[in-house]
C-alpha cells in the first residue's frame, strides 16, 4: 500500500464520520459501502465489496442511541477491507480482525463529541461580542477540522502500517490458530442477523419472517424480485392495515 493509498483510507473514514450533508451515517458508514470503496482505492473492487459485505453482516442492528456509539463500524470497514486485501485474507478471516478494530474505534467517537464540546463555548464567545457571522465557523469549520485530523491522520497510519505487518502476522499464526480466526469471523455474521431478528420477530411480523424465509429457501429466486416481492407485500400490508384503521375511525366518529 502506497502512503497515497493510506491517505485516501483516512479520508473515506472521515467523510464516513464527520456528519457531512448527504454523506457518512445513512451511507458511507455502513462497512458495504466504504469498503468498496477501499477496494476501489486498492484496486480491488471486487474484493473490497465482498469484505465489506461480511464485516456489514455485523452491524445489520446497529443502533446508536443517546449518542452512544457501541462500535465504529466505519473503521472496522476500512481496516478490515484494507488489510484483506494487502494480506491476502479471505472475508472470514478479515472480519475476525475488523470487529476489534471496530470497537477500538470509538475511541474517535467519543474524543470527538468530548472535544467537540469546546466549540460551543467558542459560538457564546461569538454572541457576546456581537459577531454572529463567525458562529458558522464553531458550529461547522472547527469541528470538521478537528474531526479531520483526528481520523485521517490515525486511519492513514493504520492502513499504511498495519497494511506491512498483516502479512508475517497471518504467516505467524498459520495453522491452528488461523483457522480458529476463519471460524469465529463465520459464526460473528450470526450476531448481526440475530440483533436484527429481535427487531423483526414480534407481533404480526413473525408470519412475513417465517413467509420470507420459506420464499427464499424453497422458491429459487434471486435476490432483486426477493426484495421486490418483499417490497410489494410490505406495501399492501401497510394500505391494508391503514385502511382498516380509517373505517374504524369513521365509525367511532359516526
Amino acid at each position: 500500500m502506497s502512503i497515497f493509498q493510506a491517505f485516501l483510507c483516512g479520508v473515506v473514514y472521515f467523510l464516513a464520520i464527520g456528519n457531512l450533508p448527504f454523506v457518512g451515517l445513512w451511507s458511507l458508514q455502513r462497512p458495504l459501502v466504504c469498503g468498496l470503496i477501499t477496494g476501489i482505492i486498492l484496486g480491488d473492487p471486487l474484493m473490497g465489496a465482498m469484505t465489506g459485505a461480511s464485516i456489514n453482516l455485523v452491524y445489520l442492528g446497529f443502533i446508536s442511541a443517546g449518542g452512544s456509539m457501541p462500535a465504529d463500524m466505519a473503521l472496522a470497514g476500512i481496516l478490515g477491507t484494507a488489510f484483506a486485501i494487502t494480506g491476502g485474507l479471505d472475508a472470514k478471516t478479515a472480519l475476525s480482525v475488523a470487529v476489534p478494530i471496530g470497537l477500538l474505534g470509538t475511541i474517535v467517537w467519543y474524543g470527538r463529541m468530548t472535544f467537540g464540546s469546546v466549540f460551543v463555548h467558542v459560538a457564546d464567545n461569538y454572541i457576546e461580542k456581537g459577531e454572529y457571522h463567525k458562529i458558522w465557523r464553531a458550529n461547522v469549520l472547527f469541528p470538521q477540522l478537528m474531526t479531520a485530523l483526528i481520523t485521517i491522520i490515525p486511519c492513514g497510519l493504520a492502513a499504511y502500517f498495519g497494511a506491512s505487518y498483516i502479512s508475517g502476522f497471518i504467516e505467524a499464526l498459520s495453522g491452528t490458530a488461523l483457522t480458529i480466526f476463519t471460524v469465529i469471523g463465520g459464526m460473528m455474521p450470526a450476531l448481526g442477523v440475530a440483533i436484527t431478528l429481535q427487531y423483526i420477530f414480534k407481533g404480526e411480523a413473525r408470519v412475513f419472517l417465517f413467509l420470507g424465509f420459506i420464499l427464499a429457501t424453497y422458491s429459487g429466486l434471486d435476490l432483486l424480485p426477493l426484495g421486490v416481492i418483499a417490497g410489494l407485500t410490505a406495501l399492501i400490508y401497510v394500505q391494508a392495515t391503514g385502511n382498516k384503521a380509517d373505517s374504524e375511525e369513521d365509525e367511532i366518529y359516526e
